[in-house]
């Protein structure tokens, strides 16, 4: 008896870390990190970044994927004062600086991108990136911090301001779809497969029926 079959299967980028030596994607999201004091920790969650005067990328805000980079920033400090925070960085345009580039390696932001991405090489064996624009970095935890204190003060103070900029929809009731099971605010539409019936949502990752005829 022939079996015919319906249904589909999306395919998502759920994770946002890249791995060594991949190109950021323009335009996308990803997660890095940033190592400062433990002192400015609290001013940059609170306030934002305050890009750089320059640098190896010129003027802007440095990040690496690398958690290694960012644990050896700043380096005139103890490692027990610094702090390593995990940022979510939407890229925008990015320039990757090579050896076809090396002109554009302080100019990259003149010439329309957003973000600068210097590749590991055998003499900077780690990579790093330059943003722009302060407002693409979003810091989202904490990667490393010795003192435990600080740690628990400055994951609060995180948490209160996703709550703020969220303009109070966190206190929006947040439901588990009975079909799809993702969390969301708005009721999906569940609706019937038109060919083996079953309740599907149009939010599920894959569905496949076998119809038999």
């Amino acid at each position: 008896m022939p079996i015919k079959f319906s249904g589909w299967e999306a395919f998502c980028e759920k994770s946002r870390h890249l791995k060594p030596g991949q190109a950021p994607k323009s335009s996308h999201g990803y997660t890095m990190y940033h190592g400062t004091h433990k002192s400015s920790a609290t001013a940059i969650i609170s306030s934002g970044f305050r890009p750089s005067g320059g640098g190896t990328l010129g003027p802007g805000v440095y990040c690496s994927r690398d958690i290694n980079k960012a644990m050896g920033y700043p380096g005139n400090c103890s490692a027990n004062d610094r702090v390593v925070l995990k940022l979510r960085v939407r890229v925008g345009r990015v320039k990757k600086i090579d050896g076809q580039s090396l002109n554009m390696q302080t100019t990259w932001h003149q010439h329309g991108y957003d973000t600068a991405w210097l590749p590991a090489t055998a003499t900077a064996r780690l990579e790093e990136d330059c943003v722009w624009d302060p407002k693409r970095l979003t810091v989202v935890g904490i990667a490393h911090c010795t003192d435990s204190a600080t740690k628990t003060s400055l994951e609060q103070l995180i948490q209160q301001q996703q709550k703020s900029q969220g303009g109070g929809q966190d206190r929006q009731k947040v439901i588990k779809c009975k079909v799809c099971d993702s969390q969301t605010q708005l009721q999906h539409i569940v609706e019937r497969c038109w060919e083996c019936k079953a309740e599907i949502c149009p939010f599920m990752d894959k569905h496949v029926c076998h119809k038999r005829e």
